[in-house]
């Protein structure tokens, strides 16, 4: 990358991270306590009330590690759709490759994730919960850069059409509200119908999110052919959402 894209990608970041809770008075713990909280009332709905438990890990430890990557995910696609027209003064003044505007979206919300992730950490030492910490060190990075790639590449396509369809943020909100429920992060795959249970292996985040728990929860590796072909999907998202972001980027000047 270009010296000064690179200067520009690392002043978009420190941009988006200071100005999300500007003149907020809890400013960053926000980003802990959202996740937590969610973590809380789904724990009591989920576990007390319609009963769901997972052998040998405590509820809300399997929860929380479906939830951080989802929320992850959710909030980078939600930031994502309106910054290009956010930064509509921005793309109208000067050249830069647009991408960069996305990118450092994805970024700042790693930033987030990385934050909320250290009461996870917190919650782990605490109960005790064991855990194979070089399998860990190996394995988290790999699969969250696959969650990363097919995070980026839907941003891309969907930030582009909503710059020329604002109707694709309602409709992007409404996917993802159902594939919440179509993806394991309340519940755990074994409580799905045998027969149904492939149709959870062509997610990619339920893969993903799954690949996360058998990691850290369980000590060991995840399905890896299951992972191999998220990271196919998710290289094939990259490319599409890429073409298109590229194709349309001529265009953005015109309508922001």
């Amino acid at each position: 990358m270009n010296k000064n894209y690179h200067d520009l990608l690392i002043n978009l970041v420190r941009r988006e991270i200071a100005s999300r809770y500007k003149q907020s008075i809890l400013g960053y713990f926000w980003v802990v306590l959202n996740p937590l909280f969610q973590m809380l009332v789904m724990t009591i709905v989920f576990s007390k009330i319609m009963r769901i438990s997972i052998p040998g890990v405590p509820y809300f430890l399997f929860l929380y590690v479906g939830l951080l990557p989802w929320a992850f995910f959710t909030n980078a696609l939600s930031s994502s759709m309106g910054n290009l027209v956010g930064m509509g003064s921005l793309i109208k003044k000067v050249y830069f490759p647009r991408e960069i505007i996305i990118l450092a979206t994805l970024l700042a919300k790693v930033v987030d994730l990385f934050l909320a992730s250290l009461i996870f950490v917190f919650f782990m030492i605490i109960f005790n919960q064991p855990t194979n910490i070089w399998l860990d060190l190996l394995m988290v990075p790999t699969i969250f850069a696959i969650q990363f790639i097919f995070t980026f590449g839907i941003a891309l396509f969907i930030s582009a059409f909503n710059l020329f369809y604002r109707d694709v943020q309602y409709l992007m909100n409404l996917i993802l509200t159902l594939w919440f429920y179509l993806t394991p992060v309340i519940y755990p795959t074994e409580i799905v119908p045998e027969k149904l249970r492939f149709l959870f292996s062509l997610n990619p985040m339920s893969v993903l999110i799954n690949a996360y728990r058998q990691t850290i929860l369980g000590g060991q590796l995840p399905n890896l052919p299951h992972l191999t072909v998220a990271l196919l999907v998710s290289l094939i998202v990259l490319i599409i959402g890429w073409g298109i972001f590229k194709k349309l980027e001529g265009r953005f000047a015109d309508v922001v």
